[in-house]
């Protein structure tokens, strides 16, 4: 490469030579970045999703290439987070693709020193069998001064902050028709 031709690749010779004093033009660019175009041009479909971390419940748009996630970022649509996210909020797409992610159900029996596999069938079976022997256990007809309880205090309940109001709306209906008295949400916590 000759002298002329390195100083003419220079970038501030271009800024002077091309009118661009700034460098907020073509002056600054690099033949590679002059092809460079956004990761999220090749997204077959974008979706609009709520952040699974924290109570705020920010919005994201996931973007979606060949059926699987190709980037996460925030969605300027949405009046909680106006397309800001945090950096647990932006780095979610590793919570969908990490090789560490489990997809199966772990169990370690009582005083186990191992992990099994359950089918997802058969956990959701233990856990409603486990409720309702709590139940039946610990139900209280009366209080200790005889008024009426109607309940049990051994099951509470913790929701989510990404719950919507009818996702929470259901699950105290449940709990109540339970007899559980202890409902709370991460979001008033």
């Amino acid at each position: 490469m000759g002298l002329g031709k390195l100083l003419a690749s220079w970038p501030v010779v271009r800024q002077l030579r091309d009118g661009d004093p700034l460098a907020l033009g073509p002056a600054v660019q690099s033949p590679r970045s002059k092809t460079l175009t956004p990761r999220v041009d090749e997204a077959d479909h974008v979706v609009q999703s709520v952040c699974p971390y924290c109570a705020v419940g920010c919005g994201q748009l996931v973007y979606v290439k060949d059926g699987e996630v190709s980037h996460i970022e925030g969605d300027p649509s949405s009046p909680v987070s106006r397309g800001r996210l945090c950096p647990k909020g932006q780095a979610s797409k590793s919570f969908v693709q990490s090789p560490l992610r489990e997809y199966k159900v772990k169990y370690r029996r009582p005083y186990g020193t191992q992990w099994e596999e359950l089918s997802l069938d058969d956990a959701m079976e233990m856990i409603a069998q486990r409720v309702v022997e709590t139940r039946a256990q610990t139900w209280e007809e009366k209080t200790p001064d005889g008024a009426p309880a109607q309940r049990t205090t051994a099951i509470a309940h913790l929701g989510g902050a990404t719950l919507d109001n009818e996702e929470n709306y259901v699950i105290k209906k449940l709990m109540t028709a339970l007899g559980v008295v202890q409902v709370e949400n991460q979001a008033r916590i």
